[in-house]
This record gives C-alpha cells, structure tokens and sequence, in this order.
C-alpha cells in the first residue's frame, strides 16, 4: 500500500544488514542491532545537529504503513535506546528529536523505512532554517558510534526483546 520503490530496488538498508560496506554506511557506524531492529550514525549531517543516527528494522519494509506491528516497536524501543545514549553521551546535547518520512511528498529518500534522531542543541535553529546536509567520512563518524556504543553497551540503556 503506498509504495514507490522501483522495480529491481537495490536497497541499501539491506545490503547493510547483510554485512556490506557502501559509499555512504559502514559496518563501524552500526551502534546497536537487536534481532528485529538496528542503529547505525548517518553519512548525511546537517550543520549543527551532527552524528544523528538512523533506526531501521532488519527486514526490508518499505515505509510505517507496511511496517508490521512486532518492528515497529522494535524500532521505536532502538529510537529511545539511542536517545537515551546520545544524550547521555554527546557534550552539550539538550535534548533529542525525531523524524520519520513516508512517500517522496514525504521526503523518503531510502525504500526502507526508517527512523531519524537528532541529537538538538539550544539555539541550534533545527526547525527554523532548511538544513545544511554534508556527507561525512567514516573517520569523523566512528568518535560518536564508538561513544554511543559503549553508553548502550554499559548497561544504562536497555532494550526489551519484543517477542516477550
């Protein structure tokens, strides 16, 4: 319902997943993977909100309207888990926000859907001036996922298994 991915869409979220490297995501980016769910620091960074992370589920579903109930919450439990960790983590942040986009009215760029969090800073203009996005390089990326690795991986974040 309300698809848009091409015919022989070679999604990226996917290849991912499945262990491959591209131009733009990186094994070293992933900072958490549950059975239904993974968070990986994004390549595309808008000035002032750098090294914000992207949830996805592990199984290819297009957008929220096709996303089965067990990943969405899956989803949204790695979404609170990396807030947790990136406020926690990253000096000066005051908070977080979330974006998820559906359908190319909706600015979905991936056929994958997934689940945007910004780290906010005060006075950071986030919703008020169109973003300045730049892809970063691995180098800068791996500081923030090693940060946010290590606060989930201590303990202070937990995530509960959906399945019970």
């Amino acid at each position: 319902m309300f698809n848009h991915e091409p015919e022989g869409y070679e999604c990226p979220f996917c290849f991912l997943l499945d262990g491959g490297d591209t131009d733009l995501d990186d094994q070293r980016d992933i900072v958490l993977r549950t059975d239904l769910a993974t968070a990986l620091v994004a390549a595309n960074w808008s000035r002032g909100n750098e090294a914000h992370v992207l949830v996805i589920p592990n199984a290819h579903h297009e957008n929220l309207y096709d996303l089965p109930a067990e990943y969405g919450h899956a989803v949204h439990d790695a979404v609170r888990a990396v807030a947790i960790a990136m406020r926690a983590a990253y000096p000066e942040c005051a908070g977080i926000s979330t974006r998820q986009h559906n359908e190319p009215a909706g600015t979905q760029h991936v056929w994958h859907q997934h689940v945007h969090v910004f780290p906010r800073y005060e006075g950071d203009d986030f919703y008020h001036v169109a973003p300045e996005f730049r892809v970063s390089r691995i180098e800068e990326r791996l500081p923030y996922a090693e940060l946010l690795r290590r606060r989930i991986a201590a303990g202070r974040v937990l995530v509960r298994d959906p399945r019970g």
